[in-house]
């Protein structure tokens, strides 16, 4: 059995910034090789009195060490997201210890949506619409369409209907679902 099947990796993180409204949300499975491993993860974190919230996919051990540096980032900084974001990036791509995890991270406060990877990547993503993890393009297409045919659901409905989307097409997202917003 190589190491790729023993690493417990698989998810979807999804948010959703609409109408002075921002939710993230993310399903529940965990796989092991091609077994789920576990059905009720919680891959959302609240920060900074849960004025930030987290979403993170890939290694779960190495998405709460970054998860860590993030918030000690964040309070190094006054809370300020971005600023946060761009200074764990440069730590993430330039520290040998920290090159070598598997994870990314969405987060999001009242005003901002990013994305943060290990390759020293920050980026705004189009549309107010970010999306992480196994099933990110199937949840990122079901929020894309419904913010604009359905403009009058809230950012929380939008996350939770295109979780559930992902989860009918995506053999590595399940419908066991922990959503949170910023209103």
């Amino acid at each position: 059995m190589n190491s790729a099947s023993n690493t417990i990796h698989a998810t979807t993180i999804l948010a959703v910034q609409h109408n002075g409204q921002v939710a993230i949300g993310g399903d529940g499975q965990a796989t092991l090789g091609n077994t789920i491993a576990k059905s009720n993860v919680k891959k959302i974190r609240k920060l900074q009195d849960g004025k930030i919230l987290v979403g993170f996919a890939g290694s779960t051990a190495d998405a709460f060490t970054l998860l860590d540096r993030f918030d000690e980032k964040l309070n190094a900084y006054g809370g300020n997201m971005k600023r946060a974001a761009i200074e764990l990036a440069k730590d993430w791509r330039m520290d040998r210890f920290l090159r070598r995890l598997e994870a990314m991270l969405i987060t999001v406060n009242k005003d901002e949506l990013l994305i943060v990877s290990g390759t020293g990547d920050v980026i705004e993503p189009d549309h107010q619409v970010a999306a992480i993890g196994s099933g990110s393009m199937y949840a990122q297409s079901a929020a894309l369409a419904l913010k604009k045919f359905a403009p009058h659901l809230s950012a929380e409905e939008m996350v939770r209907e295109s979780l559930h989307i992902a989860a009918d097409i995506c053999i590595y997202t399940n419908h066991n679902l922990i959503v949170e917003k910023i209103s």
